[in-house]
C-alpha cells in the first residue's frame, strides 16, 4: 500500500498498459490504468512483472470466502478483483446490517489471505460500484455507502466525470463540450440532446445520473445472449509485414479452432480485423466470410480466411493489430456437411485436435506446437505462457 509500484511487463514497449498502480503512486498523480510512457520520468518506482496465475489463485481463494457467507446465485464476479454480492436476504439471517457484514468479510479476507479489501454498499449495483470507487477506497474503515438521495447530495457535483463507472475520456470530452461537467448537469440536461449525442447509451447515463439502476444480480444470472462468439486478438510488438501477419493469422486460427474443439462448438462465420501502424490516415481493414459448413476444423476455416486476408490487407503498410472472431458459435451437434465434405479427412483432423488438447492439458500448452510457431515472427509460444494477454508468472 505504500510502495511506489506498478505492475507492467518491462519487456514490452512503453505503450503497454499498467495492470495496477499502487496508492502511493496514485497519490503522486499517476492514473490507475495508464500506459508506461504516461508515468513521469522524474518518479522513482518499481515495475513488477504480471503474475496472472497467482492473481487467479488468490481470486479463487477470496471467492471461496464469499461462499462461506452467501449462495453462488447471489454473487456476480465482475472482474479478477471485484465481485457484487446481494446481501439483502442474509441480513436477518446473520442479525446484522450491511456495514457490519461488509466489515466482517473484509476482516475475513485479511486474516485468511493477507489481502486488504474495500467494500462499497449501495441500494443497487451502480451505487455499490460508485460507493466502492469514490468513497470506500478513501475511507479509514474501507467501507462506503450510498443510496439515491445520498448520492445526489454528495456526488452530484463531483468532478471529473471520468471517475464515474462507464464514462471514458472520449464520452466525458463530448459532454464537456456541451457544458456538461457533473452528474447533476447530466440529470438536468435535455434528454433528447443526450440521445442525439450518445445514442442508446444515453438511457444508461441518465439513469446513473439520478443514481438509478434497474438491473439486479438475478437479472444477470438469468440473461442468455441470442448468439455467442469466440475471439482472439493481439497487439504486435513491432510492425509486421504482410507475410509475417499471415503467419500470426495462422497461429490465431489454429488456437481458436482448438478452443472451439475443446468447448465442442462450431461456427459458420468468421470476422477478421487488421490494424496498421499507429497513423490516423490508415484505418483498420475488416471483413467477414461465411463458411460452407459449420465447423471447428483448421482445414475448413483457414483457406477462406487466408483469401479474405489477401484481398483486404494493404501489403505496403506495417501490421500492428489482428483480431479474429468466430461468429454464431453453436453446439457441435449442429455441425453441417455439404456434398463436397471430405468426412474421412474431417474425422482425422478432429482426432488430431482431441489428441493435441489432451497433451496440452496434461503437459502444458507448449508441449505440442506447430513448426510455424518456431519461426522468428511467431508469437504462439509466448502467448501460450500468458493468461489474458499477460504473463502468467509461471
Amino acid at each position: 500500500m505504500t510502495a511506489a509500484l506498478v505492475v507492467a511487463d518491462a519487456q514490452r514497449t512503453d505503450t503497454t498498459i499498467c495492470l495496477a498502480v499502487s496508492p502511493a503512486l496514485k497519490a503522486k498523480g499517476v492514473p490507475g490504468r495508464c500506459r508506461v510512457y504516461e508515468i513521469p520520468r522524474s518518479l522513482n518506482y518499481i515495475m513488477a512483472p504480471p503474475r496472472m496465475q497467482l492473481y487467479i489463485n488468490y481470486s479463487a481463494d477470496i471467492y471461496g470466502i464469499y461462499l462461506n457467507y452467501f449462495s453462488k446465485e447471489d454473487i456476480h464476479v465482475y472482474s479478477i478483483d471485484e465481485a457484487f454480492l446481494d446481501v439483502t436476504p442474509y441480513l436477518s439471517l446473520y442479525r446484522t446490517d450491511a456495514v457490519q457484514l461488509g466489515s466482517t468479510i473484509i476482516q475475513d479476507i485479511q486474516s485468511s489471505t493477507g489481502i486488504p479489501a474495500v467494500c462499497g454498499i449501495g441500494t443497487n449495483l451502480y451505487l455499490a460500484k460508485i460507493a466502492l470507487d469514490l468513497i470506500a477506497k478513501h475511507s479509514p474503515d474501507s467501507i462506503g455507502y450510498l443510496d439515491e438521495m445520498l448520492y445526489r447530495r454528495t456526488l452530484w457535483e463531483h468532478t471529473p466525470l471520468t471517475d464515474f463507472w462507464r464514462i471514458g475520456s472520449k464520452t466525458a470530452a463530448r459532454l464537456n463540450r456541451l457544458g456538461i461537467m457533473t452528474m447533476q448537469d447530466v440529470a438536468y440536461c435535455d434528454e433528447e440532446m443526450l440521445y442525439r449525442l450518445l445514442g442508446r447509451d444515453a438511457e444508461l447515463l441518465i439513469d446513473h445520473a439520478w443514481g438509478r439502476e434497474p438491473v439486479t444480480i438475478a437479472d444477470i444470472k438469468s440473461y442468455r445472449p441470442k448468439s455467442a462468439s469466440l475471439s482472439s486478438s493481439q497487439v504486435l510488438a513491432r510492425d509486421y509485414s504482410f507475410e509475417e501477419g499471415l503467419l500470426i493469422l495462422k497461429e490465431m486460427t489454429d488456437s481458436l479452432c482448438l478452443s472451439m474443439a475443446d468447448q465442442e462448438v462450431v461456427t459458420d462465420s468468421v470476422t477478421l480485423m487488421v490494424g496498421y501502424s499507429l497513423t490516423p490516415e490508415h484505418k483498420p481493414a475488416s471483413g467477414t466470410i461465411s463458411l460452407d459448413t459449420r465447423t471447428c476444423l483448421y482445414r475448413n476455416i483457414f483457406p477462406s480466411l487466408a483469401g479474405l486476408y489477401e484481398r483486404m490487407v494493404d501489403r505496403r503498410l506495417g501490421i500492428r493489430r489482428i483480431n479474429l472472431t468466430c461468429n454464431r458459435i453453436t453446439q457441435e451437434s449442429f455441425a453441417q456437411y455439404s456434398l463436397f465434405t471430405d468426412s474421412a479427412a474431417d474425422a482425422k483432423e478432429n482426432q488430431l485436435q482431441q489428441a493435441a488438447l489432451k497433451i496440452k492439458k496434461r503437459y502444458g500448452k507448449n508441449a505440442l506446437v506447430r513448426g510455424m510457431d518456431l519461426l522468428e515472427a511467431g508469437t504462439a509460444l509466448e502467448r501460450n505462457r500468458q493468461i489474458g494477454g499477460h504473463k502468467s508468472g509461471e
